[in-house]
């Protein structure tokens, strides 16, 4: 059953009922305490008025005499009213009152404990006399030789007492209403803020809450991951744990969770995360995935006691696998530049073939053969290059297709083979992509360049692996555009539809999943050089 109460007035109430029990268990204690020690406070005033009165010499010359109730009875009236005490008793050692505030008590035994006194000593007590109860001290009245020759007894009713004590409650009820109202206050302000930063729901409410969230961060097929302010991965699920290879990784108490240098994070993404910069749909790319990457604040939602102003705890990020989408549309692109390269041959085909019938309805018979003969050649050869060099038709069908996509756009593409056998090991698919994106960024390169517009491709394979290099003759590279041109997103032509500056990361991103090197030259335009390994090992990986 969820109680209506929020964390806020349960707290409050506990708060309000432990200030209570507290003050009621600090106010007794006070109370018994003061009351004890108003007691002793009495205690010594009596004990220094009896001895006072006993170190009279009066009260000695007084208890040898006749009648000492003359004497005494006056004197005794006197400290009274100096002393502001109940009564002063002065008797004999066998208890026969000498004074007395009752003059119809004197001559009659006193009532108390009177021993210690007998024996030399002073008690202090609180016993009940003719005036009711009260406090008293007895001492003796000795002579020169230590005997006793009298005991003064000086108390205060226990009614006086409490009057005196009874003026200390006033500051004790003070302090006691003192500590109600700031704990009440206290516990008021601590409410509030609870109340504002549960928004008002109880523990079962948010107990539900976390249970939906902790359900909802398993369930989804996103990456979600959240930083907070000093950088540190206070959560991530199991499908962002998978994608950035996080299993096992970090700090197992929850109550440290592990920063972002702790995790092994591509440098890009780490640099994002720390960032903590607005993006959406980024592409970058980890190792063999491509994710899309949406981040943004992690503000608390908005209520009235905020002002308007809701604070940023971190950023929270998602992210999306689109490895398999990147290498459909890889292939996809690869099947239009067949396609593109199919109808452009079939146009050159047209063409030549127009030219052999013309030669041929003109007569010329053995023009046209030599015609032929030429064309057959020279389609042969490139296509016997391919096939002798890589032992893979889709390879060899790329190439011809990018010499025709590059002679349609003004740009010569020079195709040189060396070595045959094939390259074990690497999939074709990854060929597809290293060098179909090399050979479109240098056709890109050439042709913006000035004439001549010239691609020269060399392949060559033996035993140890492939070796892929291709030079354009495009502008020159600088050292910072080499430096960063194999980042995601970074690209020298203009942006435009379809993405810029993801072509060559990808080649990046397959020659080191297998285990191969890739560098640049950037001088007199640009030389892309692969080296693929013929055992390609994926878990090796080297950094342009």
């Amino acid at each position: 059953m969820i109680h209506p109460w929020s964390i806020a007035r349960r707290l409050f109430v506990a708060n309000l009922l432990i200030v209570v029990v507290f003050i009621a268990i600090v106010g007794s204690a006070t109370f018994v305490d003061a009351r004890d020690r108003t007691y002793d406070e009495a205690g010594e005033r009596m004990a220094g008025i009896a001895a006072a009165i006993a170190a009279s010499p009066l009260v000695l010359d007084a208890a040898s005499s006749p009648d000492p109730t003359g004497t005494l009875q006056p004197y005794a009236r006197d400290v009274m009213a100096e002393a502001d005490v109940d009564f002063v008793t002065i008797m004999a050692p066998d208890r026969t009152r000498w004074t007395h505030p009752r003059d119809e008590e004197i001559g009659r035994p006193y009532i108390g404990s009177i021993d210690a006194a007998l024996q030399g000593g002073r008690l202090t007590e609180v016993t009940a006399g003719t005036l009711g109860p009260s406090v008293r001290t007895i001492v003796p009245v000795k002579d020169q030789a230590g005997e006793v020759k009298a005991l003064v007894a000086v108390g205060v009713t226990v009614r006086t007492v409490d009057v005196a004590f009874a003026g200390r409650l006033p500051a004790l009820l003070s302090i006691g209403l003192a500590l109600l109202v700031g704990g009440s206050l206290a516990s008021w302000f601590l409410g509030r803020y609870l109340r504002r930063v549960t928004r008002g729901w109880g523990p079962e409410q948010l107990s539900q809450l976390f249970a939906y969230y902790e359900s909802v961060l398993h369930s989804v097929r996103e990456g979600l991951i959240l930083i907070d302010t000093k950088g540190r991965v206070v959560m991530y699920n199991d499908q962002a744990a998978e994608l950035l290879g996080l299993e096992g990784a970090g700090s197992k108490d929850p109550t440290m969770p592990p920063s972002l240098a702790e995790l092994p994070l591509e440098e890009e993404l780490r640099d994002l995360f720390e960032s903590g910069r607005h993006v959406k749909d980024e592409i970058i790319l980890t190792g063999s995935r491509v994710l899309v990457v949406n981040q943004g604040p992690a503000r608390a939602p908005g209520s009235p006691g905020t002002r308007g102003r809701t604070p940023v705890y971190g950023t929270v990020a998602t992210l999306r696998d689109r490895t398999e989408i990147e290498a459909l549309g890889n292939e996809l692109e690869t099947m239009r530049t067949l396609s593109g390269a199919l109808r452009a041959q079939t146009h050159e085909h047209a063409n030549r073939l127009h030219t052999m019938v013309s030669l041929l309805e003109l007569g010329r018979t053995q023009e046209a053969l030599d015609f032929a003969t030429r064309d057959l050649e020279l389609s042969q050869q490139l296509t016997d290059d391919m096939v002798s060099s890589v032992d893979e038709p889709v390879l060899g069908a790329l190439v011809m297709g990018k010499v025709a996509e590059a002679h349609e756009r003004g740009v010569q593409l020079d195709v040189a083979t060396l070595g045959s056998g094939t390259v074990a090991g690497v999939a074709v698919q990854d060929l597809v992509t290293i060098l179909g994106n090399l050979l479109d960024n240098a056709i890109d390169a050439a042709a913006d360049g000035p004439p001549p517009r010239r691609v020269e491709l060399t392949v060559e394979s033996d035993e140890e692996g492939l070796d892929i290099a291709v030079h354009d003759s495009g502008a020159a590279l600088d050292a910072q555009s080499a430096d960063r041109l194999f980042r995601h997103g970074f690209s020298t032509k203009p942006s435009g539809p379809g993405g810029r500056g993801i072509g060559l990361a990808l080649v990046r991103q397959a020659v080191q999943r297998l285990g191969g090197t890739l560098t640049i030259n950037g001088r007199r335009g640009a030389k892309f050089e692969v080296f693929l390994p013929a055992a390609a090992s994926p878990q090796k990986e080297h950094t342009p």
